[in-house]
C-alpha cells in the first residue's frame, strides 16, 4: 500500500520500520522540526526523521506536503500537531493511539494511565476525524501496566502497535473504501500533557502514589530546600503499584501497613546518580528527616 507517514519522537521509530519492512511504499514522512543541540543554534534530526533518511525516504516538515501526494492512507504516530481538515479531505488518516480509547485520549494516555494506577493500557488503530480522539476504532490490543515504568511501556506498546498496524492493513480497505471503525463505547477521559508538578513526589503521600510518579521517570521531590530527583525504587509488601496503600518513608525503605516503598536511585543537584543508600549515609539529619 502507498502510504505517508506522520511522527516525530522515538515511539515514532518502530512502526515506521515496520511498515517499511512489511513492503508498504512510504511515499512522504511528516515530522516535527529539527531539536536544537545544546545552547549553540546546531540542530539535529528528531528520531523520525534520522530513522526515515536512513531508510531513504522523502521527508518533509510542512504537513501540506501530503497534498502532493497520491498515497491511499495516512498513518499517524505521535506525530505532534493536530491535522487541519483540508488535510483529512485529500486522504484517509488512521492513527496509532497508546491507549485504550475512550480512556484517556489526548496528549499523554500513557503517563495518565500511570498515575491513576489504571490496571491495563493498550494501542488503537483509530480513524482520525475532526475531534481529539473521537474517531473509530478498526483494531485494539491491551497490555497490564503493573510495575512497568514509562519508558518500559512505550517500548512495549510501540512493538505491538507495529504488528497490530502491520496485521490491520491488508484488510483495511474493501472495494476501494476504507473499512468503517466500530465506534468508540464507553465514558472518555483526557489525558493533558505532563507538568513538572505532576512528576513531584510527596513523601508524606501512600507509597503506591510515590512509585506511580517515580516510574514515570523524571520524578523529583524536596529535601531541606534543594531538589532530590528520585530516579528508580521498588514497592515492597503485599500492594503492588496498580493499588492503594499507605506509607510514606523513613530511610531506604519506608511505609506503612502492608505496602512499604524502597528507594533505589537518587540524584542530588549537581550531582551524578547514586544509590540511596549512599545519598542517605551523607545526607544532614534534616534532609534525612524528610524522609521519616
Amino acid at each position: 500500500m502507498k502510504l505517508v507517514y506522520l511522527g516525530t519522537p522515538a515511539i515514532a521509530v518502530p512502526p515506521l520500520r515496520a511498515l517499511v519492512a512489511a513492503g508498504h511504499e512510504v511515499d512522504l514522512v511528516v515530522t516535527g522540526a529539527d531539536t536544537r543541540r545544546g545552547r549553540g543554534k546546531q540542530t539535529s534530526p528528531n528520531p523520525v526523521k534520522a530513522a526515515a533518511l536512513e531508510l531513504g525516504l522523502r521527508v518533509e516538515h510542512d504537513p501540506d506536503a501530503v497534498l502532493d501526494s497520491d498515497a491511499q492512507l495516512g498513518v499517524v504516530v505521535a506525530y505532534g500537531a493536530i491535522l487541519r481538515p483540508h488535510l483529512l479531505a485529500h486522504l484517509p488518516f488512521v492513527n496509532l493511539h497508546f491507549s485504550l480509547l475512550p480512556r484517556w485520549r489526548g496528549a499523554a494516555p500513557v503517563e495518565r494511565a500511570i498515575l491513576a494506577g489504571d490496571a491495563e493500557t493498550g494501542v488503537c488503530v483509530m480513524a482520525i476525524e475532526e475531534g481529539l480522539d473521537t474517531g473509530g476504532v478498526f483494531a485494539r490490543e491491551s497490555t497490564p501496566i503493573g510495575d512497568k515504568t514509562l519508558m518500559d511501556l512505550w517500548d512495549e506498546l510501540s512493538d505491538t502497535g507495529s504488528r497490530l498496524l502491520v496485521d490491520w492493513l491488508p484488510d483495511a480497505f474493501v472495494e476501494g473504501r476504507l473499512v468503517e471503525p466500530t465506534p468508540q463505547e464507553g465514558e472518555a477521559t483526557y489525558a493533558p500533557k505532563l507538568t513538572a508538578q505532576d512528576r513531584q513526589v510527596d513523601l508524606a503521600s501512600p507509597a503506591v502514589e510515590q512509585f506511580r510518579r517515580i516510574r514515570l521517570g523524571n520524578a523529583w521531590t524536596v529535601v531541606g530546600d534543594k531538589r532530590l530527583k528520585l530516579l528508580a525504587a521498588t514497592l515492597v509488601g503485599d500492594g503492588d503499584g496498580d493499588g492503594d496503600g499507605d506509607g510514606a518513608g523513613a530511610g531506604a525503605g519506608a511505609g506503612a501497613g502492608d505496602v512499604t516503598i524502597r528507594y533505589e536511585t537518587v540524584q542530588a543537584e549537581g550531582k551524578t546518580p547514586m544509590a540511596f543508600e549512599d545519598w542517605w549515609r551523607g545526607a544532614t539529619a534534616e534532609q534525612q528527616a524528610a524522609f521519616s
